[in-house]
């Protein structure tokens, strides 16, 4: 009888993160929180685990408990699931602790959330994030609050390149209403439409407010199914409000431009609410540059009630396959008023924000990656006699990086491999430079270094193999050995 072996796979949408990885996440986790702490926010940890009801239907999945987040049933047959998020746990527990809190009450907290959907390129069933929420702040005043904390927050944990955009639910509810759109689940697609438009573009947003859309694997997501009135008339005022002369204005131009053009002109309350917001900002010294209002700002979560807010990591950079990448959202939050009146059953307006950590870090990475390899240099012992030699180099070479702070690593290579393994490894390390060590470099007094950074970006240029074989010339110089730390810092320079 064959011995049963389970085959090693990783869950769909599930990830496996190494030392770098994790040491960035923490240090994302620690920076926002030293902030949030600043402006006056004490933390709090919840469960892993609510009972279903309590975290209530607000992801797109609506028909059973166990669509859209991870559920099973206790032994009392009730349903729990995993967190989907941050927000819907607070909640919970300030109905629960509602007379002993102070009002409002700021908590912050980070942790892992799970969502059971369908997963792709950058969006994982299990990531972190790190919130901060005031629960009981009615003013517009606590949503700018919460974006100026989101830009030192960001700031902090070194996404200084970043921008809010800020829109409001009323605005968009009240386009849908002046199209004539009542039905509840309609306005809903219709605001999930909108929000897509990064990845789908307006013409893929049209589709999603008329009968659907059917994208490259051949899922197809049923569309609001407005009419084709509604649909010109919101689509009208978007792409008006969204064009570049009047987003990349200030505040002021936007929301005097957006209510003259006649699309939003019965919304008066809603012009107050941004006003005020922009406003507070420019109190908090938050510029134009680092927060602006976008009408197609939406949140994805169906218990967003006012404001709302995306913060969105600018740059792009090129994925393995040579596309060019943009990193898009890194965090948002907004206004929440119903959430805790579901256990309550009164009025208690809150707002928040949260930082995606998993997506942050992941971005930073990237960036990072983008701009030099990130591992270490690497001493090569061709020859196995070579091996005392390349432990001195490397100490030798940890000595100069220090000298000149330059933050890089120097490693030996210590398994059993003869010299092509230990160039895939080198690779595999994300090496920027290798110091290679053979029985001629040991008689000689010299060593060979390799600018494999170089080398891939000639590798991914050159047009022919001629082309190739003259640039490679460049690539791997031989050097007396007391050159070798002064050749390897200029190899790394940017």
């Amino acid at each position: 009888m064959t011995e049963f072996r389970p085959k090693a796979r990783r869950p769909r949408g599930f990830a496996d993160r190494r030392g770098a990885t994790l040491a960035r996440e923490r240090a994302i986790v620690e920076k926002v929180l030293g902030v949030y702490e600043a402006w006056g926010f004490e933390r709090l940890e919840t469960s892993a685990f609510e009972y279903a009801d309590a975290l209530g239907k607000f992801l797109p999945d609506q028909d059973r408990p166990n669509e859209g987040v991870f559920a099973l049933t206790d032994d009392d047959d009730q349903w729990m699931a995993l967190r989907y998020d941050l927000t819907a746990p607070l909640a919970r527990f300030v109905a629960e602790n509602y007379d002993a809190l102070p009002k409002p009450y700021r908590r912050c907290a980070a942790g892992p959330v799970w969502r059971n959907e369908k997963p792709g390129p950058g969006r994982f069933r299990e990531f972190w994030q790190c919130d901060a929420d005031s629960v009981g702040a009615p003013s517009p005043a606590a949503d700018a609050e919460m974006i100026a904390m989101a830009c030192a927050a960001l700031e902090a944990a070194g996404a200084s390149n970043t921008v809010i955009k800020i829109s409001s639910r009323g605005l968009l509810d009240g386009i849908l209403t002046q199209a004539g759109v009542t039905d509840a689940s309609q306005r809903m697609a219709a605001l999930r439409a909108v929000d897509k438009v990064d990845r789908l573009s307006w013409a893929g947003v049209e589709q999603l407010l008329g009968a659907g859309r059917m994208d490259e694997s051949g899922d197809y997501t049923v569309g609001a199914k407005l009419s084709d009135e509604a649909i010109r008339a919101v689509m009208g005022l978007l792409i008006f409000a969204t064009s570049t002369d009047v987003v990349a204005g200030s505040r002021k131009k936007f929301l005097e431009t957006v209510w003259e053009s006649g699309g939003a002109e019965n919304l008066s309350s809603v012009h107050a609410e941004l006003s005020t917001i922009s406003e507070t900002l420019d109190a908090l010294g938050v510029d134009d540059r680092k927060a602006r209002f976008d009408i197609s700002v939406v949140r994805g979560l169906e218990y967003y009630t006012g404001a709302v807010f995306e913060a969105e990591l600018l740059g792009e950079t090129k994925d393995e396959n040579g596309n060019l990448v943009r990193f898009g959202s890194v965090g948002g939050g907004g206004r929440y008023d119903d959430l805790v009146s579901r256990f309550k059953g009164q009025p208690i307006p809150a707002t928040g924000f949260s930082v995606g950590v998993s997506r942050l870090a992941a971005a930073l990475t990237a960036q990072e990656e983008a701009r030099a390899a990130d591992g270490p240099v690497v001493v090569l012992p061709f020859d196995a006699s070579a091996m005392g030699a390349c432990m001195a180099l490397a100490a030798e070479l940890r000595g100069a990086f220090a000298r000149a702070s330059v933050r890089r690593a120097a490693e030996v290579y210590l398994g059993g491999s003869g010299p092509k393994a230990q160039l895939k490894y080198a690779d595999k390390r994300g090496s920027p430079v290798a110091v290679i060590v053979g029985g001629d470099e040991v008689r000689d007094n010299t060593v060979s270094i390799k600018n494999l950074r170089l080398g891939a970006e000639i590798a991914a240029n050159a047009e022919d193999r001629e082309a190739w074989n003259k640039a490679r010339e460049n690539v791997q110089v031989t050097v007396p050995r007391a050159e070798m730390a002064a050749t390897v810092l200029k190899m790394l320079a940017p």
